[in-house]
C-alpha cells in the first residue's frame, strides 16, 4: 500500500485520478466475484429467511416501509435460476473488470482499448437498465463509468503518444 501511494504523489493530478478510479473499479470486480460466488450457496428459502430476519423490527414498526417491503418481495421472487444467473452475472463482470484493472495499472497499451469498450458495453447495458426502471444507484454507477472511459482515453492518448515518441 506505502508502494502504491508513493507512485500516486509522484504522479499528475489526473495520473492519480485515474490510478485511484481503477482500483475502486477494481475493488468493485473483488466485490462481484465474491458476490457471485455467494449466490451459489444462497438457496431461495435461505435468501427469504434473511431477508425476513432484517426487516422484521422495521415491519414491524412501519408496515409500509418502502426499502423493507421492497426488499420482501425481491426476494420472495427470487428463484434458483435467477441465483444462476445472477451468480454468472457478476462472476464474470468481476472477473473481466479485476484483468482490465490489472492491464491497466501494468499500463499495458492493449488494455486501454479493451477497457474503453468494455466499460462502453457496460454503460450502454445499463443505460438500457436505467430506461427500463430508473436506479439512483444503476445511475451513479453508469456516471462512474462515463467517468472512467472518459480519463481512459486520455491516459491511452498519453500512453500512445509517450510510445510513438519513442520510437
Amino acid at each position: 500500500m506505502n508502494t502504491l501511494l508513493a507512485r500516486l504523489e509522484k504522479l499528475p493530478l489526473l495520473d492519480r485520478i485515474f490510478d485511484v478510479s481503477i482500483t475502486l473499479k477494481g475493488l468493485d470486480g473483488v466485490l462481484e466475484v465474491i458476490g457471485g460466488v455467494l449466490l451459489l450457496f444462497l438457496t431461495p428459502s435461505r435468501l427469504n429467511a434473511i431477508v425476513e430476519f432484517l426487516t422484521q423490527h422495521e415491519l414491524s414498526q412501519d408496515p409500509k416501509d418502502f426499502i423493507a417491503t421492497h426488499l420482501l418481495f425481491y426476494a420472495q421472487r427470487y428463484t434458483a435460476t435467477t441465483a444462476l444467473f445472477l451468480a454468472f452475472y457478476l462472476f464474470s463482470h468481476g472477473i473481466i473488470k479485476i484483468i482490465i484493472v490489472v492491464a491497466l495499472l501494468q499500463q499495458r497499451l492493449w488494455a486501454y482499448p479493451l477497457a474503453i469498450v468494455v466499460l462502453g458495453l457496460f454503460i450502454v447495458y445499463q443505460i438500457y437498465r436505467l430506461a427500463l426502471q430508473v436506479s439512483f444507484g444503476l445511475l451513479a454507477l453508469t456516471l462512474f463509468d462515463i467517468f472512467i472511459v472518459g480519463l481512459t482515453v486520455l491516459e491511452y492518448r498519453k500512453h500512445r503518444a509517450r510510445v510513438a515518441t519513442a520510437s
